[in-house]
């Protein structure tokens, strides 16, 4: 993607989850306690594209995720990749540079259109053709040619190694598309859709998004609902509450944050609603423009990590509903280590952040701006930036405030160099330590920060890609993560957990709540 960019979601106040979490629901629900009706979703983020070759968002993934097939999905609950379109995937060399798939008998689109081996074919090669800036063509640099010997086989020659590639088009990044409904060199625009999924995108606005079942879906989703219509409140969360009190939508999936929860169980009652929470690995960043005057000074970078307390932040911001970030690959990870808590520490450190700006030759108050755009990354951003000025402020080193813009006006901005301080969140497209560190310092990187290692992207980016026995690339993982925090390219901040209010009748949340990221349309249903 340009970079996956985080949606707002924030994980729960632990005596609050220990409160609505009991009965809710999931034992009925695995047992068929559905009614076969609609579900109504909620939630604050927007679906930027309905075209699989654009969007890298998490809104658009959800699309993606139950539209559109991929060859291999991730299974509720699960971090490794099985069939779903295909029958079979393997890497057929030693090198893990040829990886071919069988496709499963009898694949239709939603149109009845056949879903044979061209179309796996022509979804890649479009996607990598168009290159859109939104896309996520980013993620297949290693992809040299896809070949189809016959209807049912798909061979990809990659330029490289890389084991992680089996992750890759699992995610949304591996939808296919019908050829016959898809220009090859441009963008579908129409905001429709048409794919193999076990749902048609039946309509799609501004307002809403409504989805029913596919009948010519051939997969391994079990659909448990007869279709699901998903709200855009567009940041609103006071919107988003009142729909969810006022029972006109069945889950709130973004934008609450641990206040508006509370609210909301106290206005409906003990019986009233759930929360029904999930694991992620979902982080968010500062990221420190390295060609800026003043960010793209080490004192300057290595002064802000001596002052920042994550630990006030989250429980001043976050009421405590967030978990401080020590390194760029998040705890629960394979591969996750401290590098930042070991070199910086977790508390503010004046005495030492004066020394890193002298060491840089900067003696007076450092003048700096920090952006924000709350509109994608949550309500609370533009407090938690302010939060973390006034941190800086308060030791008397810096001078710092907060300007907050629309998103797409921040990512242009972006891209022409204009911010040297900027927030950035990430939701994996798959659960691995790569998918933290080839992204952002790879070559290539989504950033936009100017950041490169030659170490990073000639050696431990490319070993730890060909190693198919994930255990193995730990070390090169802790390498990488030691050198971004000595460098300081970005400075984590923090990670969250998925969360969900849900009234009572709803049933197979918690199999949309997992460290894959797929929110799978097809486990919801009312009782």
């Amino acid at each position: 993607m340009n970079m996956r960019n985080q949606w707002p979601v924030l994980p729960i106040v632990a005596g609050l989850a220990s409160g609505l979490l009991t009965g809710c629901g999931s034992e009925q629900g695995d047992s068929g306690g559905g009614d076969g009706s609609s579900v109504v979703v909620g939630m604050s983020d927007k679906v930027l594209a309905t075209d699989p070759a654009s969007g890298y968002d998490p809104g658009s993934w959800l699309l993606f995720n139950n539209v559109f097939q991929s060859l291999l999905s991730f299974p509720k609950g699960g971090t490794e990749p099985e069939p779903d379109a295909a029958e079979s995937c393997s890497f057929t060399d030693t090198q893990t540079k040829v990886y071919e798939c069988t496709l499963k008998d009898g694949l239709k689109f939603s149109n009845g259109d056949a879903l044979t081996s061209e179309d796996v074919k022509f979804s890649f090669e479009r996607m990598l053709k168009i290159n859109d800036d939104a896309g996520p063509a980013i993620m297949f640099p290693m992809l040299d040619k896809v070949e189809t010997p016959d209807d049912k086989t798909v061979v990809f020659k990659l330029k490289v190694p890389d084991a992680t590639f089996p992750s890759k088009i699992a995610s949304g990044a591996g939808s296919i598309v019908d050829h016959r409904q898809y220009d090859a060199g441009g963008l579908r625009e129409d905001g429709q859709a048409v794919g193999s999924g076990p749902y048609k995108l039946e309509s799609f606005s501004d307002a809403e998004a409504v989805f029913t079942v596919n009948e010519n879906y051939k997969g391994t989703a079990d659909v448990q609902n007869t279709g699901v219509t998903l709200r855009f409140f567009d940041g609103d969360q006071g919107a988003l509450k009142k729909a969810l009190l006022d029972d006109e939508i069945d889950i709130a999936y973004r934008g609450l944050t641990a206040a508006d929860i509370a609210d909301v169980e106290q206005s409906t009652g003990d019986a009233g609603v759930e929360v029904v929470e999930g694991s992620s690995a979902e982080v968010q960043h500062l990221v420190f423009n390295m060609d800026d005057p003043v960010a793209g000074k080490l004192g300057v970078r290595r002064a802000i990590a001596h002052l920042i307390d994550r630990e006030a932040l989250i429980k001043d911001v976050y009421q405590g509903t967030a978990d401080p970030l020590y390194s760029i690959v998040p705890a629960g990870i394979a591969g996750h280590n401290t590098a930042f808590f070991d070199r910086y520490g977790s508390r503010p450190d004046k005495a030492k952040a004066k020394a890193a700006l002298q060491d840089d030759g900067i003696d007076g108050k450092v003048k700096l701006t920090l952006w924000s755009t709350p509109s994608r990354y949550g309500p609370a951003t533009d407090q938690e930036l302010k939060t973390i000025a006034a941190q800086l402020n308060d030791s008397g080193l810096f001078d710092a405030d907060v300007k907050s813009v629309a998103f797409d006006q921040y990512e242009k901005d972006i891209a022409a160099g204009k911010y040297g301080v900027y927030v950035k969140g990430w939701v994996p497209d798959y659960p691995d330590a790569d998918n933290f560190t080839a992204p952002f310092f790879g070559e290539g990187n989504v950033l936009g920060n100017n950041y490169a290692n030659p170490t990073i992207t000639g050696t431990l980016i490319p070993r730890t890609a060909a190693e198919t026995n994930r255990s193995s690339t730990d070390s090169d993982f802790g390498k990488l993560q030691d050198v971004v925090a000595e460098e300081l390219p970005v400075l984590p901040v923090w990670q969250a957990k998925q969360y969900a209010v849900v009234h009572e009748n709803v049933y197979g949340l918690e199999n949309c709540l997992d460290a894959s990221t797929v929110f799978r349309f097809w486990e919801l249903s009312k009782g």
